[in-house]
């Protein structure tokens, strides 16, 4: 007795459809080829495509080059927004390691104004700045002793590292 195959081939099917056929891949695996893109004149008259053109495999072209990063990613001015906005107090490094607290009030590309409490305010140059950090999380030493003859000698001191 012949039994007919239920499923149908895929090959057949996609001809009947005119969307194009499948072949054999490298490795035995299926590629849909597709006929080749239409053509636009320099007139701007678009040729359609010819059903007896050749198939060309899809994907298999050249490999695409990865999309550059964009040269502006705006961290920068959503940092210094979010600094202003909130008047977060912050602590300016400078290149000199010379350090500056003060508030945000505003910046362009070139440099930052800084408001600072019983100091004048200074407009810092971008180039001229090594780091900022919030004032908050600047760092504390604390002088934790061991003994009770160090406890009466020496207490807790909070020394102030950064002045």
């Amino acid at each position: 007795m012949n039994r007919k195959l239920i499923r149908p081939n895929m090959n057949e099917i996609k001809e009947k459809m005119g969307r194009g056929a499948v072949a054999q891949g490298p490795g035995g695996s299926a590629m849909v080829l597709t006929p080749t893109p239409t053509m636009i004149q320099p007139d701007g008259a678009v040729t359609a495509v010819d059903p007896s053109a050749p198939l060309v495999p899809q994907g298999l072209g050249s490999p695409r080059r990865k999309i550059a990063p964009p040269e502006q990613t705006n961290a920068e001015s959503f940092y210094y927004l979010k600094q202003m906005q909130s008047k977060t107090p912050v602590v300016i490094v400078l290149q000199d390691d010379e350090k500056l607290r003060g508030v945000i009030e505003w910046y362009d590309k070139h440099c930052l104004k800084i408001n600072r409490l019983k100091e004048p305010n200074v407009v810092v140059p971008k180039h001229n700045i090594k780091y900022i950090y919030k004032q908050e999380e600047e760092p504390r030493i604390r002088r934790k002793s061991s003994s009770k003859k160090e406890e009466l000698l020496s207490p807790d001191v909070d020394l102030p590292l950064y002045d």
